[in-house]
């Protein structure tokens, strides 16, 4: 037995291997445990491979699994497309359609199982995902009844003869692990609690932006980020909001600009490619000053690149792109709960301080599912600062402030109406091309993002009061290196700790910096082949020469806990090595 396990579902696209992962996943949260469920697909539009892995615990978790303890796969040839992401156990157990022949060379224990025909005598059709479900359910000791409840909410629209033949396929994999040796079984130790909140790093965008006062999105579908879109089209005309798909990125940064420009909270969501085109309207927001919030679901590029994968590659283009002296605010997420506060910080900073922030989550956040405590979805928001009686008196919109925000007034505020495009201004509106001019407005606008970094100090720091080795990473990684901090530290006494920003721009640099120094060895971890992170911190604060190690790859693989445990261990290891030679030699004298 044991109080966690891993459990991955591969097939082509209409095999319902993500459906079933959601329902395992759902049945589980229901029972107060810990899930993290992922997905990875192929690029097309329509069939192609797609698979799940749903990670299960009595304890909190904060990663994906670094290896499958059981598998249903449908389909060989497309389980070979993931055969570097999903990593299976030594031990695991594989459970594959009969007649599609496994590969040479696993040493897993494998299974057939003929889940086509089971799922056609069922009356379930194509539910030979819900047979394996069953088959899964039995050995790993899974929540029955709470997967039957989980199957029947999923078909209920279906009607109930569907539900029926599913629950039937779902009973039919329940009664064909009786034949199994008691070997193969791998059950799930946990005592069932109050039902947890499960939910993807989209879905909490969304949310996030309802409670931050958002009323207009605008927006063009891309992947990985679409699902807001899909989610506020629905959600925001019951809370008296809108929500426009546009022709393009370019339309849809547009209209945020306008509808936050007419008094109303706006957001856009997307991903690499579309930030790209959004680059000049972005710019429009800073120099108008103008609220905006834009969330990029980064994934792997360039241009088209892997849409389907996750990468920490956005980083310059969210902090750097864009003509002139742009000041803009960068946030990074690293799980889904943060999503949720992320979002409406982000709302509350561009409200504030009239600038464009842009939310960087990536593939994994974005369309993973975890378990999160319903209690943590709350967090105080903010409004803009409007012109009172006083400044409309003689309102000058664009007022040379000490915090570089002046007051801003809706269209139709009487004595409110000001001039304003993209160009150059005074503090009237009124464009200017003086030297004078620009450089005292420049300053203005760049004035916010001190005043920002004193307010918002968006950073975490895990581990070691005292670490030998100090890990900078951002956004998703987070979660792996925390647990791999925990597990080196349990495991091995190794003294190291991580300082995570969640404000990326402007960079808490006075705390960074501290933790740094702190530090004798410094590791950097990213998923970004150009170590983008590395060089965006060589530019904020001083790493140690020699004493700063990189570990920078591409992404479309997630970074699993393993992974890091090996780069810390890597790092420690010469330290280590010269601590027992010193050892060795004090005994020898002593003796």
């Amino acid at each position: 037995m044991s109080d966690q396990i891993a459990l991955s579902i591969v097939g082509s696209g209409g095999d319902g291997a993500v459906a079933a992962g959601d329902i395992v996943a759902m049945a589980c949260a229901r029972e107060g445990l810990h899930v993290i469920k992922t997905e990875a697909y192929g690029p097309q539009i329509r069939g192609g491979e797609s698979s799940c892995a749903v990670r299960i615990s009595a304890t909190p978790i904060h990663a994906q699994a670094d290896a499958i303890d059981a598998a249903v796969i449908f389909s060989w040839s497309d389980f070979a497309r993931f055969a570097s992401e999903i990593v299976l156990a030594n031990d695991a157990i594989v459970l594959y359609e009969e007649g599609d022949a496994p590969p040479d060379g696993l040493a897993q224990r494998l299974i057939p199982v003929p889940f086509a025909k089971l799922a056609r005598e069922a009356g379930a059709g194509s539910g030979k995902n819900i047979v394996g479900l069953g088959v899964l359910s039995a050995l790993l000791g899974l929540p029955a009844d709470a997967i039957r409840a989980a199957v029947r909410k999923r078909f209920v629209k279906k009607g109930e003869k569907v539900v029926d033949a599913n629950l039937k396929a779902f009973d039919v994999g329940v009664s064909v692990a009786a034949v199994f040796e008691p070997s193969f079984f791998k059950i799930l130790d946990y005592t069932p609690g109050s039902t947890r909140l499960l939910m993807s790093g989209n879905e909490a965008c969304a949310v996030a932006a309802i409670d931050a006062g958002c009323r207009f999105f605008a927006g063009y579908p891309i992947t990985p980020s679409s699902e807001v879109l899909h989610l506020l089209s629905e959600w925001l005309p019951r809370v008296g909001g809108s929500c426009l798909q546009t022709e393009d990125e370019l339309a849809a940064i547009g209209a945020v600009v306008g509808g936050s420009f007419a008094g109303v909270k706006s957001m856009t969501a997307t991903s690499g490619p579309g930030l790209s085109l959004m680059t000049e309207m972005i710019g429009l927001a800073s120099i108008a000053e103008v609220p905006a919030v834009i969330m990029n679901v980064q994934r792997g590029g360039p241009s088209t690149g892997i849409p389907t994968k996750s990468e920490q590659s956005d980083l310059f283009q969210a902090a750097y792109s864009g003509h002139g002296d742009e000041p803009r605010v960068v946030i990074a997420c690293g799980d889904v709960g943060d999503t949720y506060h992320a979002t409406v910080d982000a709302f509350n900073i561009a409200e504030e301080y009239q600038v464009p922030v842009i939310i960087l989550s990536d593939q994994l956040i974005a369309q993973r599912r975890e378990t999160i405590e319903k209690e943590t979805l709350q967090h105080e928001v903010r409004d803009r600062r409007l012109a009172s009686p006083a400044d409309l008196e003689n309102y000058r919109r664009y007022r040379d402030t000490d915090d570089g925000v002046s007051p801003m007034t809706i269209p139709g505020m009487p004595g409110g109406t000001y001039q304003t495009n993209g160009l150059e201004h005074d503090e009237r509106g009124r464009p200017s091309s003086m030297f004078v001019v620009h450089d005292r407005m420049n300053a203005k606008r760049y004035r916010k993002l001190s005043a920002i970094s004193e307010k918002y100090r968006l950073f975490r720091r895990y581990g070691a009061v005292d670490p030998n080795l100090g890990i900078l990473c951002w956004g998703s990684s987070e979660g792996a290196v925390r647990e791999a901090i925990e597990r080196v530290e349990a495991e091995h006494g190794l003294r190291v700790a991580a300082f995570v920003p969640q404000m990326i721009v402007p960079l808490p640099v006075v705390e960074m910096q501290e933790f740094i120094d702190t530090c004798e060895e410094i590791l950097v971890i990213e998923l970004s082949h150009a170590a983008q992170f590395h060089q965006f911190l060589r530019a904020q604060v001083d790493l140690p020469r020699g004493r700063t190690h990189v570990y920078a790859r591409s992404g479309g693989k997630l970074l699993g806990v393993n992974e890091v445990v090996r780069e810390i261990e890597r790092v420690l290891a010469p330290a280590e090595r010269v601590d027992r030679t010193v050892a060795d030699l004090v005994e020898e004298v002593l003796v």
